[in-house]
């Protein structure tokens, strides 16, 4: 891949990219800076399935790739959310998927999305996203009050741990 090509460009030319992911939205199953992705570009008048991992990008982003998880199909469109996500995305249609998972890698082993492991995986997931979604919420809603309470104590005690561990009190 040149500089100058995106990685929307080479989908196209070459029907497939292969690329490391960046984000946390689908954690655990992708890990950032960590695991690789083949995508296959999608082909003219496909239609995808629930569960289905797809590359698309929004309507109000068009410049930003984004890999999530299809939850849901109807016949104008797709419902869609990040595994490591709370809210859905209920606007995707098919212009706007670029392409699907068909593998990963992680830990140097390649994981074909009809072995048993990432079948097992994705029923776990989709059994428990209630829950899962509700506990993502509340997760973020108690850090982000934490943040606003302890915020204005951030830089000191940053400062104090870098200083304990720099004197040896504190292992890193």
């Amino acid at each position: 891949m040149t500089e100058s090509m995106s990685l929307q460009e080479v989908l196209q030319q070459k029907g497939h990219i292969t690329y490391k992911t960046r984000g946390t939205s689908m954690e655990p199953m992708l890990r950032q800076d960590r695991d690789l992705v083949t995508i296959r570009r999608r082909e003219a008048g496909e239609r995808f399935m629930e569960n289905d991992v797809v590359l698309y990008h929004r309507p109000s982003e068009p410049d930003r790739l984004i890999l999530h998880r299809i939850v849901g199909v109807r016949d104008d469109g797709y419902r869609i959310i990040g595994d490591n996500c709370w809210t859905y995305e209920d606007d995707i249609v098919d212009s706007d998927i670029l392409g699907v998972l068909v593998s990963f890698i992680q830990n140097g082993r390649q994981i074909e999305l009809d072995s048993e492991e990432y079948l097992h995986y994705v029923e776990d997931l989709r059994k428990n996203e209630e829950d899962r979604i509700r506990n993502l919420k509340k997760n973020f809603e108690f850090r982000q009050k934490l943040k606003k309470l302890l915020g204005p104590l951030a830089g000191p005690a940053r400062r104090l741990r870098n200083l304990l561990q720099r004197c040896g009190v504190l292992c890193r």
